[in-house]
């Protein structure tokens, strides 16, 4: 019992469960399926806040474009799924049966060599993690070998995610151009748009995003997460002790890619459709903003932040429509200027230290009750209504009284 204690406190699992016991438990319960898949769709933005705790938070590097990650797991993902939509039986009508609609509309014959490792799923599922991952690495070293960061770094990668969306934009015989891809209905011929379908995509977004936690968690308590935050704090001072400082930031930017990457994913799958609006420098912006209302120092915060403000912007447009940019604008401004840590510094600064305090005048109280029980062990033995016994000091008194009374008599 005491190694799990120890376990829970060294990895701060206490949070994690209740946030499992949340998405797992209280809102499947709770809210009905169209609901729960708006909930599944937030998770998968939850992926990218988390990577960006790990790249921002600990790791010290703004990136600015992680939508651009977050789009290439999705693209990967929506990629397979198009091809089993066009089959050459769904596709018949078409001038060349067998490939996507939107190739056959710009006169394109063949399948495109790119196309063809996604013909497999496993393959498909590798190039979700590893082509996020890829470009990741030629970014950041690139960059970071050249001791390249700050509001330079934040800028290249707002300018890598404009290039790739004018780049799927203007190649629409090969990528669905400004639609995107659509009409993504099966996965193996597993019908993904059925109730039953999306509350199990719902618990593998869960299952998958408590695992990322988890990963990102063992990472911040070992020697590497020591690291990272010297890194962030003192770079020059871990350079100098004979650490390469470029090798961390690689790492730390690959794996928030890979996380974004499977995001995007679980994405498509669950909404059925990916296109370049998923990739460009406002989902970027926003996912930013995940991280900072969550508190880009916390993993869970990062979860509680993407829902909170998603949740917010589907409250806001659905019941001010004219006003709920401006609504959002006050909720993100409110909870920076209120809590500058996000909403786990509200947790951290405000509420544990009254619980705390709390838990110490309940030991007050105790402890001050104990004293009195030792002080006084038993209870005084209640008076009787007749004369009084013996045992009480007035009992000899009134005897003697009564023995004079009977000698003047």
């Amino acid at each position: 019992m005491n190694a799990i204690k120890a376990l829970v406190l060294r990895y701060q699992l206490g949070s994690l469960l209740l946030l499992t016991l949340l998405l797992a438990v209280v809102l499947p319960l709770s809210l009905d399926i169209f609901r729960l898949n708006l909930v599944g769709k937030y998770l998968c933005y939850a992926f990218v806040a988390v990577g960006l705790v790990m790249v921002w938070g600990y790791g010290g590097v703004l990136s600015l474009g992680q939508g651009v990650f977050f789009g290439l797991g999705g693209y990967a993902m929506a990629m397979f799924l198009k091809l089993e939509a066009s089959d050459p039986v769904s596709t018949k009508i078409q001038s060349t049966p067998g490939i996507p609609d939107f190739m056959d509309w710009n006169q394109i014959t063949e399948l495109p060599l790119m196309w063809l490792p996604f013909k497999s799923l496993p393959l498909a599922l590798i190039l979700v993690v590893a082509v996020p991952m890829l470009l990741a690495w030629l970014i950041s070293f690139a960059m970071f070998k050249r001791r390249v960061g700050g509001v330079y770094f934040a800028i290249i990668t707002q300018a890598v995610a404009l290039i790739l969306t004018v780049l799927i934009i203007g190649q629409q015989g090969y990528t669905g151009g400004v639609n995107g891809m659509t009409d993504l209905k099966t996965l193996l011929g597993w019908d993904t748009r059925t109730d039953s379908a999306k509350y199990i995509l719902y618990f593998v977004c869960v299952a998958l995003l408590i695992g990322s936690i988890v990963l990102c968690r063992w990472i911040q308590t070992s020697k590497l997460g020591t690291l990272l935050l010297a890194m962030r704090d003192k770079e020059d001072r871990v350079r100098f002790s004979g650490y390469d400082v470029s090798n961390f930031k690689v790492f730390t930017f690959c794996l928030a890619a890979g996380l974004s990457g499977i995001g995007g994913a679980l994405f498509a799958l669950q909404v059925g459709f990916m296109s370049p609006s998923f990739v460009g420098i406002v989902p970027s912006i926003e996912m930013v903003i995940f991280a900072a209302v969550g508190g880009r120092m916390s993993l869970v915060g990062a979860v509680y932040g993407t829902l909170l403000v998603n949740a917010g912007k589907t409250l806001f447009s659905e019941s001010f429509p004219d006003l709920w940019l401006f609504l959002m604008a006050a909720l993100f401004i409110g909870v920076t200027m209120a809590f500058p840590m996000g909403l786990a510094g509200l947790w951290e600064e405000k509420i544990k230290p009254w619980w705390r305090q709390r838990g110490v005048t309940r030991k007050t109280e105790a402890a001050r009750v104990a004293a009195a029980h030792a002080a006084y062990p038993e209870p005084l033995p209640p008076r009787t209504a007749g004369k009084p016994t013996s045992a009480e000091p007035g009992s000899q008194h009134g005897g003697l009284h009564d023995g004079m009374r009977g000698q003047s008599a």
